[in-house]
Order: C-alpha cells, then structure tokens, then sequence
C-alpha cells in the first residue's frame, strides 16, 4: 500500500507542477501574442505614416513641375520683350519712312537681335549642307541625283533648319540629300 501511495503522491505531485506551468506557459504565449500585436500595430502606424508622406511628395513634385512647366520660358520671354519692342519700333519706322535702305538696315539689326539672344541661351543652328547624311540629325525630304560622286550620300540643300538647345537636338534639320 506504501508503493500505492508513494505512486498517487508522485502523480498528484507531477500534476500539480503541470497546473503550476501551464498558467506560466499561458501568461507568456500571451504576453507574447501582445507584443506581437503591438509590433503589429506600430509597423501599420509606420505604413501609413510612409504612405501619407509619399503621396504628399507626388503632390509637391506634381505642383512643382506644372510650375515649372508654367513658368519655363519665362526667361526667353522676358530676353524676348526687348527684341519685340524693336520690332515695334522697326514697323512704326516703315510707315513712316519710304526709304527701302533704311528699313533694311532697321529689319537686318531686330532679325540680328533675335538671333544673338536665342544664341545666349544656348540655341544653336545646325550646319547642314554639304556634310554627309547623318539621320541622327537629319530628316531627309527627298533624294536628288547629283552629277558628281563626291555629293552622293551628301546634303545638297536644307528646307528647314536643324537646332540644337545646350547640344542637344530639339528640332532635325529637313534636307535633300544626293544620290
């Protein structure tokens, strides 16, 4: 009957300890299961957060550039204001004046002014005729037949002028190129 006892005893016993952990095993699944939501919690705050900030950065970058856009050839324009106050002043002069020598003279220095001032901001004519076809630059019309073999594959005539903004291409050069 001892062993009986002693069997009981150390069962009872061994149930006892389960109870006593299990409550402890429970209180730290859920302390972490807390923690976990927290975490979970602060991470969504941190998302939305992100988020908020990246969309009021695409509305700044986006009313940015529609100013920019708005605003970009202002500094042309105003270099402009005084090229078209001598156009004014050129048309006002050929009403009044008949002589054709001087209204040439008057036209030949505002075509002049214009050029000098779209130069300065980095405006640049492209030198076309006679060079070689290059269709990185050029835009060819047609093709002529050329009496001389040193012209074939060459520009023989440009219909509209090629530019270049700060070297970079922003309008190619029309041409008639030989054959």
């Amino acid at each position: 009957m001892e062993e009986k006892d002693i069997n009981q005893q150390a069962a009872s016993t061994s149930v006892e300890n389960s109870t006593e952990t299990a409550p402890i095993v429970e209180n730290e699944a859920l302390s972490e299961l807390d923690q976990a939501k927290a975490e979970l919690v602060e991470q969504k705050d941190k998302y939305l957060r992100l988020m908020a900030e990246f969309d009021n950065y695409k509305r700044r970058t986006a009313k940015e550039r529609m100013e920019l856009i708005q605003t970009a050839g202002k500094d042309v324009i105003v270099s402009l204001l005084d090229v078209l106050d001598d156009c004014d002043r050129a048309e006002k002069q050929l009403t009044v004046s008949d002589d054709i020598s001087v209204q040439k003279e008057g036209i030949q220095l505002v075509f002049n002014k214009v050029r000098s001032t779209l130069q300065a901001k980095g405006l640049a004519a492209m030198e076309s005729i006679g060079k070689d076809f290059d269709a990185e630059l050029h835009e060819a019309i047609t093709e002529v037949p050329v009496p001389d073999d040193k012209q074939k594959g060459k520009v023989i005539d440009e219909v509209t002028k090629g530019y270049l903004l700060n070297e970079k291409i922003i309008r190619f050069a029309k041409v008639v190129v030989g054959k």
